[in-house]
This record gives C-alpha cells, sequence and structure tokens, in this order.
C-alpha cells in the first residue's frame, strides 16, 4: 500500500477524477440531456425550453429569484461590512462574543428564522402591526429571513478581508491632509474590494438556491427554487424541471465568474516591508451597532425556542413539550434527526478525507499536471452548482435501471455522497490553501531519507495542517445537519432527514414541530460545535506548540 501511495500517484489521481466524474459530472450531464427529453424520456429537442420561455409564471419566477437575490446581497453586505469593519478596525471590546454571535444562524437550518418570522410578523403574529398592512409571506418575508440566514457567510468573508492592512496607507494619507472619509474611500474600501466581490457572490448564490425559505414565506411568489420542485415533483415534468434548474445555474455561474474577474484583479496588501495595522479607535459606535445585529440575530432564534414551548399558538400560551413528539407529526418521528446524525457525521468523516486527501493529490504529489488541471476544475465545479440542480442531475443519473450504481437510490449512501459532492469546494480550497502553507522541502528531505511518503504524510503533513482539517469537518458536519436542497429529491421514507421532515410539518400546518425540530438541530448543531471547539484546542495544544 505505501508503495502504491509513492510510486503510483496516476492510480491515486486517477481514483479522485473518476470519483468526481461518477458523481458529480455524470449527474449534470444527466440533467443536461434531460433538458432535451419529454417527461416519458422521448427526443423532443429544443421543446422544453420553448416551454419554458413561453410560461409566464417560469419567465416570473426568473425575475422574482433575481430580484430576490439582488436585495439580499445589497441589504446583507450594508449590514455586514459595519459589523466586520468594528470586528477588525475598532478596539471594540467584546469582539470574541460579537463573533461567535454572527456565527448563530449557520447553526440552523434555513427554515427556522422563516418560521421565527411567521411567528412574529405573520397573520398572527406577535408584532403584526409593525408590517403597517403588508404582507410577510412574499417578497418582503424572504428577503428578511435570508439576510438572517446568509449574514454569517458575509461577515466572515468581509472580517478576512479588512483584517489585513498597511499601516503606513494611512500614516502617509494623514500627513498629506486626508481625512476618515476620504482615507475609507481611498484606502480601506479599495483594500477590501476583493471581499466584497467575494461576499456578495456568497449571498447572491445562497439567496438565489435557497429552497427552504421561499416554501416556507413564498406565498403565491414563486421563485425558480419553488418552480424546480413544483415542475418535477407536483407535474412530473423532468424535462421542463430541468430546463428551470439549467436557468438556476447561469446566474450562480455569472456571479462566480465576477468573483474570479475580481480576484485576478486584486493586489497583495501586505509586503515584507508593510507595517500591519493597529487598530486604536474605541469604537463605541461599533459596540452599539454589534450589539443591536447580535441582539436581532438571538431575538429570531429564541422566538423559535419559545414557539417550540407553546402548547396553541396564539390561543393557549402555556409551555409543553407535545411538540417534540415528533411521531404525532410527521411518520419520520424522531428517526428523521436520526437519519440527519448519521448523514451530518458520514458527511464529516467522508467528506473529509475526500477534501484533504484530493487537494494534497492536487498539490504535493509530483508530476501529472494535466491529471491534477482536471481534478481542480472538477473539485471547483460544485461551488457553481445549486443543491437543488445537483440533487435533481442525481435522480435522472442513478434511478436508470441500466446504470451499474442504480442500487445506491433511494439509500442513505447517496444522501450521503451527494452531500460530501455538494459541499466538495469549500473543504478542497480549505485544504489546499493549508497545504500550499508547507514548504516542499519537506517531500523533497523525506524522499533523499528514504521516508515513505505514507509516513510523510500522516506523521508531518496531517499534524501541520490540523487547524485546517478540523474546520473542514466541523464546516461539513453543521452544513449537511442543515441543508435541505442537496437532499429533497433524494430521501426515502426510510432515510428522510430532519430537514426536510420540517418541510413536510410546515406543509401540514403543524409549524410549532417544525420549530421544535429546528430547535433540535439547532441545540445539536451548537453542543457539537462546542466539543469541536475543547476537541481542538487539546489537540492543538499538543500538536501545533511550534506555532508559538
Amino acid at each position: 500500500m505505501i508503495t502504491s501511495f509513492r510510486w503510483k500517484p496516476a492510480l491515486l489521481l486517477g481514483g479522485w477524477a473518476a470519483f468526481l466524474l461518477v458523481f458529480l459530472a455524470g449527474p449534470l450531464g444527466a440533467l443536461l440531456v434531460k433538458c432535451f427529453e419529454d417527461r416519458y424520456g422521448n427526443w423532443i429537442g429544443a421543446g422544453n425550453f420553448t416551454a419554458f420561455v413561453s410560461a409566464p409564471n417560469l419567465i416570473g419566477a426568473t425575475r422574482n429569484s433575481l430580484t430576490i437575490a439582488s436585495l439580499t446581497t445589497l441589504i446583507t453586505l450594508a449590514l455586514a461590512f459595519p459589523f466586520a469593519f468594528g470586528l477588525t478596525r475598532s478596539a471594540m471590546p467584546g469582539k470574541a462574543l460579537f463573533r461567535a454571535i454572527a456565527q448563530v444562524p449557520l447553526l440552523a437550518p434555513s427554515l427556522l428564522p422563516a418560521l421565527s418570522l411567521v411567528y412574529l410578523f405573520g397573520n398572527k403574529g406577535l408584532l403584526r402591526d409593525v408590517m403597517m398592512g403588508h404582507s410577510l409571506y412574499g417578497p418582503l418575508g424572504i428577503v428578511i429571513a435570508s439576510v438572517f440566514a446568509f449574514f454569517p457567510q458575509a461577515v466572515l468573508i468581509l472580517t478576512i478581508a479588512l483584517s489585513v492592512s498597511d499601516a503606513r496607507l494611512y500614516e502617509a494619507a494623514r500627513a498629506l491632509g486626508a481625512g476618515p472619509v476620504r482615507r475609507f474611500f481611498t484606502i480601506t474600501l479599495p483594500g477590501a474590494q476583493y471581499g466584497l466581490v467575494s461576499a456578495a457572490s456568497v449571498v447572491f448564490t445562497c439567496a438565489l438556491s435557497d429552497f427552504g425559505i421561499p416554501m416556507v414565506l413564498g406565498g403565491h411568489y414563486p421563485v425558480l427554487a419553488t418552480e424546480v420542485f413544483e415542475q418535477v415533483v407536483g407535474l412530473q415534468d423532468f424535462g421542463v424541471g430541468s430546463v428551470v434548474g439549467l436557468a438556476l445555474l447561469l446566474p450562480v455561474s455569472l456571479a462566480l465568474w465576477a468573483e474570479n474577474w475580481s480576484a485576478g484583479r486584486q493586489k497583495a496588501l501586505l509586503s515584507a516591508r508593510s507595517v500591519l495595522y493597529r487598530p486604536t479607535s474605541p469604537g463605541t459606535g461599533f459596540v452599539a451597532y454589534c450589539g443591536l445585529i447580535g441582539v436581532l440575530l438571538l431575538g429570531i432564534v429564541a422566538m423559535g425556542a419559545f414557539v417550540s414551548l407553546i402548547t396553541f399558538w396564539p390561543y393557549n400560551l402555556h409551555p409543553t413539550l407535545k411538540n417534540y413528539d415528533f411521531g404525532h407529526f410527521d411518520e419520520a418521528g424522531w428517526g428523521s434527526f436520526g437519519n440527519s446524525l448519521i448523514l451530518a457525521a458520514g458527511t464529516a468523516f467522508f467528506g473529509t478525507i475526500l477534501t484533504f486527501g484530493g487537494a494534497y493529490l492536487t498539490e504535493k504529489l509530483p508530476g501529472l499536471a494535466g491529471l491534477k488541471r482536471l481534478v481542480r476544475g472538477l473539485a471547483m465545479l460544485p461551488l457553481g452548482v445549486p443543491g437543488m440542480v445537483l440533487g435533481l442531475g442525481y435522480i435522472f443519473f442513478f434511478d436508470r435501471p441500466g446504470n451499474p450504481l442504480h442500487g445506491l437510490y433511494g439509500t442513505l449512501a447517496i444522501l450521503l455522497i451527494c452531500t460530501c459532492v455538494h459541499l466538495y469546494s469549500v473543504g478542497h480550497l480549505t485544504a489546499a490553501t493549508a497545504l500550499k502553507q508547507l514548504d516542499a522541502d519537506y517531500e523533497a528531505v523525506s524522499a533523499s531519507l528514504k521516508v515513505s511518503a505514507w509516513r510523510t504524510f500522516s506523521r508531518v503533513t496531517v499534524p501541520l495542517c490540523l487547524p485546517a482539517i478540523l474546520d473542514i469537518a466541523i464546516y461539513l458536519f453543521v452544513t449537511a445537519m442543515t441543508t435541505v436542497s442537496a437532499v429533497v429529491f433524494l430521501y426515502s421514507p426510510d432515510t428522510k432527514p430532519a430537514s426536510v421532515a420540517i418541510l413536510n410539518m410546515d406543509e401540514s400546518g403543524t409549524v410549532a414541530a417544525a420549530a421544535a425540530l429546528c430547535m433540535v438541530i439547532f441545540t445539536s448543531s451548537a453542543v457539537v460545535r462546542l466539543l469541536h471547539i475543547l476537541v481542538e484546542r487539546a489537540l492543538l495544544k499538543r500538536t501545533q506548540a511550534w506555532r508559538g
């Protein structure tokens, strides 16, 4: 095995490429072919595209999706930039607390803010008078819930973008008489340009492809994500559904192209002679602002927890745990939560191995430039593929009797594989970034000492990259616990995950039970995140002492 690891890198890289070709390129190819077939599998050419263009509801859904995604992006960036600026460019107290609060929405399904908003501003909501006659069900509700759900991603990216700056630029600007406003627009904003574009791309993509929020708050306001579901599940028209999925894929691809274009224009902010900027402003105003945002974020989660303990809103507000007896509201009962735990744990374990192993092969093994480019290209592809589109492709690819992998369809294994592939790009990028920081001399010295590549990998590379590996694992676990769109087409009665059970409960009118299951997912993700922090500290104390 060691000999194979060292002397046959082509076999290993070929295996990774084959995995991505079968479980990523194969489903996407099947989706593309289905665009030219009718619901019975007969070839009809461009008929489905003609039906899409001539359907007012589908054209309207496209326009609505772009509107929702654009508004969500603008509002989220407007709120996240001052938050990230306060964390990085001021000496405000409580930074660690505010950073943690900003990441709270990541632990909950996107359905939680939607359900909480129903009880706050819905027809029988606690604060319904604040709406002044406007309906929550439609673009207003979708945008508010989406801003909550995708705020953490924007803060994380913008915090990284604003954390590095050359203090000499600000000193020179002050010496030339530039005031705070001019320094902001001539130094800070241009320096954060790539972070802004990256954050906008991520938020736009998430808002465009999200399925859970529009399902709960969409009302009679169709978007592309819900139209894909309606065409496939409601009308059983897989051909038109594929075209709608393709329409969902195109704006996402354009957003990622914009991000790559901005990356090509980005210049290094620090050189060997740079002086790292150290904030001195007390940031009193930022404390108030971040505190207000934190109260709003925690308030939405608290509302979900409160509703989950209410007997019958709004007529009987006595506390009860009956909403947590999920067997009365969904046939899967607590089994759906068990499925989600298995799915999340499996995704964290196998996904971390896949992403880190693939990144290691492309970054550290010698030669095979062509094969490496293929693997890198395939590894980046899931970044531009919405989960619903990938799940739809899995139906067409695996639900064919002639496919030797047909036996995977309807099992928990296909949910696991689809989720790993859907989240592959982020893990690969994280691992590749960590591996690029390691000097190539490690492998050269090992080879000169006749140390096996496997021993170098396990005793040197993995310990040095342990922080990145742990980050990949917790990201995969939390995201797999809350994902909806990637698995909504693939589950069976025995493999239904909790996120899908929440949707079913909401559709059946048992919203309190849906909120209760959301809180179970949130609590379990928070506990795992806490355990991750404790384990990380213990492991890093043993393996990362050299960093001190």
